[in-house]
C-alpha cells in the first residue's frame, strides 16, 4: 500500500491507538501525521507505516490548515457513526 499526503489513517499501535490522522508527508518507512487538534501541523507526529491502517473511503484534498484537517476528520467520524446506527 502506498501512503500519500492527504490520506486518512487510523493508528493501530501506541498510546494513540484508534486515533484518526491525516498524512502530511512521507519519508521512507515513516509518515508525518496531524489531526488539527491534539496534533496540529506545527507539531506533527512521526509514525512507522507498519502501525497505520489506511482509510480509503475519505481523503483530504488539501492539508492547508488545522481547521481543514479537523473538518475532514469530523466528516469521516460522522459518516462512520451514521453507518453504525443503520
Amino acid at each position: 500500500m502506498n501512503f500519500e499526503p492527504g490520506m486518512l489513517v487510523r493508528s493501530k499501535a501506541g498510546h494513540d491507538k484508534n486515533c484518526i490522522y491525516v498524512i502530511i508527508s512521507v519519508k521512507n518507512e515513516y509518515v508525518y501525521l496531524a489531526d488539527g487538534a491534539s496534533r496540529p501541523l506545527c507539531r506533527m507526529k512521526r509514525k512507522n507505516i507498519r502501525h497505520l491502517q489506511p482509510i480509503l473511503k475519505k481523503r483530504a484534498d488539501t492539508v492547508s490548515g488545522d481547521q481543514a484537517l479537523r473538518s475532514v476528520i469530523r466528516e469521516y467520524k460522522e459518516q462512520e457513526r451514521e453507518r453504525n446506527i443503520n
